[in-house]
């Protein structure tokens, strides 16, 4: 199956909504090796200002592919996530996550250029809190391969 061109400029709507706790901040935190106390330690995060522990800039991803994983699973995108090859990610933060917020994210599709048989897809999250206030934007492409690549 081909990717479908008609997948730039769609949208799907923000949906299940991710709580972050201090856990999860502090094993993700372990996980990319970030040793800054605030991921830690409540009251180092708020000597910095914040209400409590600060997740790892990275930490935005988890709740990006939760959004990902709807283009992934819609039939009429044709995307076999088996010939998927993750090509580039970046992230704006508007302000820093932590633990107590309660997520979500719109994703958009914002290209689809063919190479070769495949395709390379770009797409942006927008993360902000069920209240609406913005706290990141990530940018990914993957690259799905074509048959044969």
């Amino acid at each position: 199956m081909s990717i479908n061109p008609d997948l730039q400029g769609r949208s799907y709507p923000a949906a299940e909504v991710y709580d972050v706790g201090r856990e999860k901040i502090r094993e993700f935190a372990q996980a990319v090796k970030a040793t800054n106390p605030a991921h830690f330690d409540v009251e180092a995060a708020k000597a910095l200002g914040h209400k409590d522990l600060v997740a790892p800039p990275t930490f935005a991803i988890i709740v990006a592919q939760r959004a990902d994983a709807q283009l992934v699973q819609d039939p009429d995108a044709g995307i076999d996530f088996s010939r998927v090859v993750h090509a580039d990610q970046r992230f704006t933060h508007h302000r820093a996550i932590v633990a107590g917020d309660r997520l979500v994210a719109e994703l958009h599709v914002d290209g689809v250029r063919a190479m070769g048989g495949g395709a390379m897809i770009t797409t942006r999250s927008e993360i902000s809190t069920v209240e609406g206030e913005k706290v990141a934007t990530t940018t990914s492409s993957i690259l799905v391969r074509g048959e044969g690549q």
